[in-house]
């Protein structure tokens, strides 16, 4: 079960923008990621290598925690994130994460989010 710290440490990871170095040092070797009803993709060099292709596409993103819960072994952190693409447009996106710990480490995520905003 995690406590608050290591999620806080997780949270101020995310935000500091070190998206991929979040996923190597808090998800577990065998995680798994899914977007809405998606298949999850499992494995952490696989969410590493995601995440790091999907911040190529953008220009910067901007990432707010908005609240976090702990319950157990389960999380629910809404953040929202500000992407500014290689033409400077801003896109806002809202999303919820639920996440399932093992001890300190994400054992498994799933995304809620409006996916009408990836193609905005």
């Amino acid at each position: 079960m995690p406590s608050r710290a290591p999620l806080d440490e997780f949270i101020a990871v995310v935000v500091s923008g070190d998206h991929a170095g979040a996923i190597e040092r808090y998800y577990t070797e065998d995680a798994s990621m899914q977007e809405n009803t998606a298949p999850p993709r499992v494995a952490r060099d696989v969410l590493v290598a995601h995440e790091r292709a999907a911040l190529e596409r953008v220009k910067s993103v901007t990432s707010t925690c908005v609240t976090s819960i702990v319950e157990g072994d389960r999380v629910a952190i809404n953040w929202v994130f500000e992407f500014i693409d290689h033409a400077g447009k801003t896109t806002r996106f809202d999303e919820v994460a639920l996440q399932e710990w093992r001890g300190d480490r994400i054992f498994r995520e799933r995304f809620f989010y409006d996916p009408s905003k990836l193609r905005a």
